[in-house]
């Protein structure tokens, strides 16, 4: 097996998004388990996985790796979003709530409102897209 460089995780990185897009959940978390090992602090890599883990319905990893996110970067809306859908999909709509407000505060986009507008109702949300990212989401 060839060495690891910090080149190899970026090429992994750069792999494991277009498996994530190409809807192949678990073989990005692989590539990325090897990325977040050599470098534990890479948010953008963190992000990814946690993302990686909700498409693959493993809820509580997500849960996890978002939380990872939002102690290193608490204005991230998006990982409140995230983080609200995740646990929205869990069961935990009152937790989720006030993710989803916290998104929208940071930055009203329509989709983050929506969410948090829907979290005020009483419905449930099963039908709602997993997360998305921003265009142009930094890395």
């Amino acid at each position: 097996m060839p060495e690891s460089s910090p080149e190899t995780h970026v090429i992994d990185f750069r792999a494991a998004e277009q498996l994530l897009e190409a809807r192949d959940p678990r073989g990005a978390i692989r590539l990325l388990d090897s990325v977040i090992t050599a470098h534990p602090e890479n948010t953008a890599a963190r992000l990814l996985r946690a993302r990686a883990f909700f498409l693959a319905a493993q809820l509580r990893p997500a849960e996890l790796e978002f939380q990872i996110v939002l102690e290193r970067e608490p204005d991230n809306a998006f990982a409140h979003f995230a983080l609200g859908r995740t646990l929205e999909r869990a069961g935990r709509a009152e937790e989720a709530r006030r993710h989803f407000r916290l998104a929208a505060a940071l930055e009203p986009r329509p989709d983050f409102i929506e969410a948090a507008r829907f979290a005020l109702g009483t419905g449930n949300n099963d039908s709602a897209p997993g997360p998305q990212p921003p265009d142009g989401d930094p890395e």
